[in-house]
């Protein structure tokens, strides 16, 4: 029988076969660039410094993985269950503490000027994210069922606000429930011709389902205005207030100089607001018995079904449920963005919300707001890094490698931490309570 292999050769020899993987699977993508010239004809440019910073990224991450791998094994499962969890109440006030005061510390340190691209992008957006995630999470979290589609049911939201706007006049307080409503329909439409499908079979047909809508805003000029989309519908007001310069403006009434970022410190505490209700309702919906439904559906429908509880009824209800934080969602995003086209639903925003939730831990809320602030906030900073283009070209634009490192991470937390993040798939309810927990 052969000696073990030293610890730092062992790391060298699987780094060394990952370099050649990445090399391999890198070479027709990053090493080359098709480009056009003045006369639209395209050319082959070579961009070697990039493949070997992608070369080098393999070997490090394995090498160190590997090292990591071969720490101290952890104790068994059983072990690890009888060892009671560390508590920690003060972490969730913390937390919520530094949400609030994050847009007015960004306010007081930049100043008005330069804070709106952290509230705005770094805040509201990763927040809308967030309402998403935890949106999902009780579809494919709670309740097992994979949705390709989550998009279309933001999109619903969206596209609801901007239409209704102008015809109704009423508020966005009055519109964002009818939003929520609208895409819980879409959900319930979906969900019900779904009934009998389950695992990959549902996940085809929820993206059908989200293609179908796409194509239907795409050509339904008429109402949609096709590829151009909807804009100049009313912005969001501060309860009747325009956040606009002059004495009718939000400023003006409460004595402050006027400046943008008001609007979107205040659209940061609405969508902060909305995600808090989303956690807070799927918090305590798993403690119900229609949390429980959902969990029994996720480990075996079968057995669910020889239980006697109605998988029907529970699918729909997890489907509506998900797709009314969905359509919540679509309305800030319309409220934030001030336009809605088809290309801001398309596949790609359902696989970000639905890795958001992999990544995070599927049934950790935790976890997938982890999870949104890591992928929503990379992405932005890919954008920051204005510096590459000096190294690698104007044409080289970093922030369109944000999927490719999304992919990695998913590979990664596949081998690693199958669970996520956070893993909370531990039951809602016990059979045998603790001694301790005993009267």
């Amino acid at each position: 029988m052969s000696a073990p292999q030293p610890l730092f050769q062992r790391a060298f020899k699987e780094a060394g076969l990952a370099t050649l993987v990445v090399a391999g699977l890198s070479f027709p993508v990053i090493a080359f660039r098709a480009e056009p010239d003045f006369n639209n004809i395209l050319t082959l440019t070579s961009r070697w410094p990039l493949f070997f910073i992608f070369c080098a990224l393999g070997f490090a991450l394995r090498f160190v993985l590997t090292l990591w791998s071969a720490r101290k094994k952890p104790a068994p499962a059983l072990e690890q269950a009888a060892r009671p969890g560390v508590r920690r109440p003060w972490l969730a006030p913390l937390g919520l503490a530094a949400l609030i005061a994050y847009p007015l510390v960004m306010l007081a340190l930049l100043g008005p000027l330069a804070a709106q691209k952290w509230v705005d992008t770094f805040g509201v957006q990763i927040l809308i994210y967030v309402l998403l995630g935890w949106g999902l999470n009780i579809a494919v979290g709670l309740a097992g069922l994979l949705d390709l589609g989550y998009a279309a049911f933001y999109a619903v939201g969206a596209y609801a606000y901007a239409l209704l706007v102008p015809i109704t006049g009423l508020s966005f307080w009055a519109l964002l429930p009818v939003c929520g409503l609208l895409a819980a329909l879409w959900g319930f439409c979906i969900g019900f011709p779904v009934l009998r499908l389950r695992g990959d079979y549902l996940a085809i047909v929820t993206l059908a389902f989200a293609e179908i809508l796409r194509i239907v805003l795409v050509n339904w000029d008429v109402v949609t205005h096709g590829e151009a989309g909807l804009f100049g519908f009313p912005p969001v007001t501060f309860f009747g207030l325009p956040f606009i310069p002059g004495p009718r403006g939000f400023a003006a009434h409460v004595g402050l100089p006027f400046a943008a970022v008001h609007k979107l410190i205040f659209l940061y505490f609405v969508v902060l607001a909305l995600a808090l209700v989303a956690n807070f309702v799927s918090i305590r919906l798993r403690r119900l018995p229609l949390g429980r439904a959902w969990e029994a559906l996720r480990e075996d429908e079968i057995a669910c079904r020889a239980l006697g509880l109605d998988t029907a009824n529970i699918k729909l209800t997890a489907f509506a449920l998900g797709a009314f934080f969905a359509g919540i969602a679509g309305c800030m995003f319309a409220l934030r963005q001030g336009v809605v086209s088809p290309s801001s639903f398309t596949f790609n925003e359902s696989a970000t919300i639905l890795a958001i939730v992999v990544l995070g831990g599927r049934g950790s809320q935790w976890g997938v707001a982890l999870a949104a602030v890591l992928i929503v906030g990379a992405s932005e900073i890919l954008r920051e890094l204005t510096f590459l283009k000096a190294i690698f070209g104007p044409s080289f634009d970093p922030a369109q490698y944000r999927m490719l490192l999304v992919g990695l991470a998913m590979v990664a937390m596949m081998n690693f931490r199958p669970r996520g993040i956070v893993s909370a798939r531990k039951p809602t309810i016990l059979l045998n309570p603790s001694p301790e927990a005993a009267p």
